[in-house]
């Protein structure tokens, strides 16, 4: 009888844990929101280009340079006596100031007095870092920054709102390199 009583009690465990159902969704959500962000972006880097390309057209006496990494520049000064570009893990120091596309100065040299950077390993708005990487000891150079080069939807939380390009002058003064370890 006992054994009989074990073997019911069993049985009846084991069909008393049936586990639960899944519950199916309510809504299914498609992927618009993402195909409404990509086409809001296309737009938007569209646009900005556009708007580069008029101020480009508009300055017939500068050679502006395209960057395989999505700007546009051109040279004040020139460095011909230098070959030296800074690498991963120099020490650069540099001044530059910010302007808007209408050349309205958001961010003077003297706002923002002479920096240090050391670069790759410090954080800098994507456009500078890899724009000082094109430069040599002594060079003024202007970016012409889309804003996703720039401080992006965020902005600056400061003067520079969101999805801004900039315009940006620079002066590279010194590279210290560092020795491979």
């Amino acid at each position: 009888m006992n054994r009989f009583l074990v073997i019911i009690c069993l049985l009846l465990t084991a069909f008393a844990c049936k586990s639960p159902e899944a519950r199916r969704p309510i809504s299914a959500k498609s992927g618009s929101f993402i195909d409404q962000s990509v086409e809001r972006n296309k737009n938007l880097i569209n646009k900005e280009r556009a708007v580069f390309e008029t101020i480009m057209a508009k300055d017939s006496v500068t050679d502006y340079i395209a960057s395989n990494s999505g700007f546009w520049y051109y040279y004040q000064t020139k460095a011909a006596d230098s070959l030296l570009t800074p690498e991963f893990g120099d020490i650069v120091t540099y001044n530059y100031t910010i302007k808007d596309i209408n050349e309205t100065v958001i961010y003077s040299q003297a706002d923002l007095k002479q920096q240090t950077y050391i670069m790759d390993k410090q954080e800098l708005f994507t456009g500078l870092r890899e724009g000082l990487k094109l430069m040599r000891e002594g060079e003024t150079v202007t970016f012409l920054f889309p804003s996703q080069k720039a401080y992006g939807y965020y902005g600056d939380e400061n003067k520079i709102g969101t999805n801004v390009p900039l315009i940006c002058e620079v002066s590279l003064i010194d590279i210290k390199t560092t020795e491979p370890n």
